[in-house]
């Protein structure tokens, strides 16, 4: 028996919607366990930021413009990155959008833009990325899903349809390229503190209302998601294909 091994060393990772929140968090996480990474968004101006930390903290990193609404550009950022870093080992499928809207207030436009990132844009950078992967023979999908996936969360009718979607294809994923070497995983966040968050988990009512329905007690951090990302990405997590993992303080558990 082997010890567990958690480092990224060597490989190359891409995390998308680099530029803000867990995004960000987790590129900067990826780099200190080791990874070279490209972080990919649409704002450059904050990938700047992002490279020059992860370079002041001793790792290498590269800035990509990539907005996953735009289908065919996709591949041609998934190109660049492989032609700059040689491979593409591991995908941190983050980029997202959240927004609040009571059942009967959805417009199609709210409907089509939510599914044009988290699931058509989110399905075609696993593809992007996969294909890739799939002529090395190697290479780690770790899609960014929530607890939303699992259970209905109030005002969040298109999130919960979006997320839901991306733990299916997940698991389809899973499925057609395990045997060819890669695996593709989803992480399902609670509630994580974020400059994003905070307007409204600063506000004590509306903290309490999530608290209640956290048996750990606290809403989640950055950390917290690395860690299950790092895990899934690293040799130690090799046999976990087509899963969800809960980062959920035991939301779903009840």
């Amino acid at each position: 028996m082997s010890n567990p091994d958690f480092s990224l060393a060597g490989k190359v990772a891409v995390v998308t919607g680099a530029s803000m929140g867990i995004g960000y968090g987790l590129a900067k996480a990826v780099a200190a366990a080791g990874a070279r990474v490209a972080v990919a968004s649409r704002d450059m101006v904050r990938l700047g930021q992002l490279v020059s930390e992860i370079e002041a903290e001793g790792g290498e990193a590269a800035a990509f413009a990539l907005d996953v609404r735009d289908v065919p550009s996709i591949g041609k950022t998934f190109a660049a990155i492989k032609d700059h870093f040689g491979s593409v080992d591991i995908l941190v499928n983050n980029a997202g959008l959240g927004d609040n809207h009571p059942a009967e207030d959805v417009t199609e436009a709210d409907w089509d833009t939510m599914m044009a990132v988290n699931l058509k844009g989110s399905f075609f950078v696993a593809q992007a990325a996969g294909r890739i992967m799939l002529a090395q023979g190697q290479g780690r999908i770790v899609n960014i899903s929530s607890q939303a996936s699992t259970v209905g969360i109030r005002d969040h009718a298109v999130y919960c349809a979006t997320k839901g979607g991306v733990d299916q294809y997940t698991r389809v994923l899973a499925l057609e390229w395990g045997h060819r070497g890669v695996t593709a995983n989803a992480v399902a966040p609670t509630f994580i503190y974020t400059p994003g968050t905070a307007e409204r988990l600063d506000q004590p009512d509306y903290l309490k209302s999530v608290l209640d329905r956290l048996p750990i007690g606290r809403v989640g951090t950055i950390t917290d998601v690395a860690g299950a990302v790092i895990y899934l990405a690293s040799p130690a997590g090799g046999m976990v294909n087509g899963a969800v993992l809960m980062v959920d303080g035991g939301w779903t558990a009840q």
